[in-house]
């Protein structure tokens, strides 16, 4: 399991920008303040409302915060490159090649609306012509391999009770809405979400040939099959319990326990040799998948698969399939109103599907040494910071914190890029055939390398993201952090900035990754990636009750008025989020008091060292969202949504107070007896 846990874009390094040499970029950009506003009643409101004033959500967006700009300034980025190896003509075979001809094939879209959905019907084909119990079995493993998820989702990462070897592992899934409660929930949203997935069910098989009476037949049985998966589904909380979710067995007992799934043809599909023991991630909902395949008809199921066979490839079809897509994911689901430009979606496939050699071309271009020194220094001073912050604890015994100490001492720490980039030799791009059977054949080409690793020694070097990613992780099992080249930008890192602002927006997020290993899941995981008890029980006991008190917190948090009464956060799915943010902002603060070394910087543009530190942060969660994506996110996102991330999280921090003037007469204020430090 992978705590992604900052930002999910993509964008280019602040360092390496094609800004002029005489430019600089304010460390606080006093033109994304609302001065209007008093910090102490709504500091999110002061430190972002003239951001939010200045960059009003586009029909394409559902939600547009300061990174998402920086994607867009890297898709340019991306865009160029592309272009560029297009007009090179590599030569074939090489990576620069495969790259150009899957962009330029995304961008010809008369090619493909010519086609319509004959590039599919190869595929529709193979599914209709399964019969029997092995063959729909190996039907399943091969949607998985082609990055569908029907019935239920395989993957392979460390063994969460022996981290030094990779395991086979299973998660519920099936659900094509994305959660459970979709299907589940009966209030008027969820409802009008529920009968907008209906008509896109109806709509892309309608697209491939169906009749009307079929398509209806097609959407009842999605449905059915669907709404079963939902309700023996784990909710998103539950899944935030490894132990409950971690049901090792013997290839035996899987055959056993779920014996209408014929899992040597599956695995033989899927391409492993050999199973030896498999992790069952959600029992009941693999129960659920067991008895779905005893139960179902022939036509049924051939019906589900073919939906998640479509579904999958709409997005490399015609623009009809493309609309319907987005008319479900884009607009209902999310609020959207209008789609992306046909440019951006089609470097999005080379970038995700050769991620690792977009990004070797990307570093060198763009990428610069100093960067990274600088990050590797901050890294230090945030270890040192936080192992105070351990010792500081009054919760906890001094034998729970030497296995702390131990913990955070293991880190791997992972800066920029990878050290030996990955090859692509084997993959191939041939625009003589269809987009979709050129993109499936990179995802195959992907599954298998990942799939290859099973019952291998868990490479502790492998990158779980590419280096041109704005985001950040902590991964358990690995007892890593990862810190990718396309965070080291602003407002992330500015390399013209001040230290203040730049502990409070980096420095937090390396002291938020820090503080995931733990978290109420991470500090379940021992130094070397165990799912293992290291705690003194009174200790464990102190911890929770002090999480307990957060989820309460965020609990009381109204996210939006609805019509039918307020929608409130979700305070126990976000736990490890907050959590996080919370310890990234406290730890943060220390080791830039640390670096000072006792002098106190001079005021900038009027702001103290203090006040710069926190408004270095707020910066990181400036945006505008639409109603519909606040509903999903609530539903589906572990992180909280921006403005809370700000002013539910520092109404915690003494700090904060002191340095914006936060009375008890302040809205910002909340009763120190109220407040919750964990680390």
């Amino acid at each position: 399991m992978i705590y992604f846990s900052m930002a999910m874009a993509v964008a280019a390094l602040g360092a390496c920008t094609t800004k002029q040499a005489d430019e600089k970029v304010p460390g606080v950009d006093l033109a994304s303040l609302d001065t209007t506003a008093v910090a102490a009643q709504d500091f999110y409101q002061y430190a972002c409302g003239g951001w939010m004033a200045n960059n009003p959500l586009r029909p394409e967006h559902a939600r547009f915060g300061s990174f998402d700009k920086l994607i867009e300034e890297n898709q340019k980025q991306l865009r160029a490159l592309f272009e560029d190896l297009a007009q090179s003509q590599a030569p074939a075979g090489t990576n620069e090649r495969k790259i150009a001809d899957l962009y330029l094939m995304g961008l010809d879209s008369v090619r493909l609306n010519n086609e319509g959905a004959e590039p599919l019907k190869p595929y529709l084909d193979e599914i209709a012509a399964v019969a029997t119990p092995a063959e729909k079995s190996a039907m399943i493993a091969t949607l998985h391999r082609r990055n569908a998820s029907p019935f239920f989702s395989i993957y392979v990462s460390g063994d969460e009770k022996n981290s030094s070897m990779n395991i086979l592992g299973t998660y519920q899934a099936g659900m094509s809405m994305g959660d459970r409660d979709y299907y589940l929930n009966n209030d008027e949203a969820t409802v009008a979400v529920r009968e907008a997935y209906k008509t896109y069910i109806n709509r892309i098989f309608t697209l491939c040939g169906y009749t009307a009476d079929e398509a209806a037949k097609a959407v009842e049985t999605v449905m059915k099959v669907e709404t079963e998966l939902a309700k023996a589904a784990f909710s998103r909380v539950e899944l935030r319990n490894p132990e409950a979710n971690y049901n090792k067995m013997t290839f035996e007992q899987l055959q056993a326990n779920y014996k209408n799934i014929d899992w040597n043809a599956y695995f033989t599909a899927l391409g492993v040799a050999e199973v030896k023991d498999i992790v069952v991630g959600q029992t009941k909902a693999m129960t659920a998948v067991d008895n779905l395949v005893a139960n179902l008809s022939d036509d049924e199921f051939r019906t589900y698969l073919t939906f998640n066979m479509i579904n999958c490839a709409s997005d490399c079809l015609s623009d009809e399939f493309t609309t319907a897509q987005f008319d479900f994911y884009g607009r209902a689901l999310s609020g959207k109103e209008e789609q992306e430009p046909r440019w951006k979606h089609a470097l999005a496939v080379p970038n995700s599907l050769m991620s690792e050699a977009v990004g070797e071309m990307y570093v060198k271009k763009h990428f610069s040494a100093e960067s990274k020194e600088r990050m590797v220094t901050l890294v230090k001073n945030l270890q040192v910071a936080l192992g105070e912050h351990i010792d500081a604890l009054e919760w906890m015994s001094d034998e729970t914190k030497a296995k702390a100490h131990e913990k955070l001492a293991a880190f791997h720490v992972k800066i920029a890029y990878p050290d030996v980039w990955r090859s692509y030799e084997g993959l191939e791009i041939n625009p003589e055939e269809s987009y979709l059977a050129n993109a499936l054949r990179a995802v195959e080409f992907e599954n298998d390398f990942n799939l290859a690793e099973a019952y291998q020694p868990v490479n502790k070097d492998k990158w779980l993201i590419s280096p041109q990613t704005v985001n950040a992780y902590y991964n358990p099992t690995t007892n890593e952090i990862c810190f990718p080249a396309g965070i080291l930008q602003p407002p992330f890192f500015n390399a013209d900035a001040d230290d203040a602002v730049n502990y409070g927006a980096i420095g937090v997020v390396i002291g938020h990754e820090m503080t995931h290993g733990f978290d109420d899941q991470g500090r379940q995981y021992d130094k070397d990636g165990n799912l293992n008890n290291w705690w003194q029980e009174q200790d464990a006991v102190r911890f929770n009750e002090l999480a307990d008190k957060l989820v309460a917190q965020f609990d009381k948090i109204v996210v939006l008025e609805g019509e039918n009464g307020p929608v409130y956060a979700n305070g126990r799915f976000t736990l490890g989020e907050n959590i996080a943010d919370q310890g990234g902002l406290r730890v943060a603060y220390t080791a830039f008091r640390n670096s000072l070394n006792g002098v106190e910087p001079e005021a900038i543009d009027g702001f103290t060292a203090d006040q710069r530190f926190y408004l270095g942060y707020a910066a990181l969660w400036a945006g505008n969202i639409r109603d519909a994506e606040i509903l999903r996110r609530t539903t589906t996102d572990p992180h909280s949504l921006g403005r809370w991330r700000v002013n539910a999280t520092l109404r915690n921090i003494e700090n904060f107070y002191q340095a914006f003037g936060v009375t008890e007469d302040n809205a910002m204020y909340l009763a120190p007896e109220e407040r919750v430090i964990i680390w």
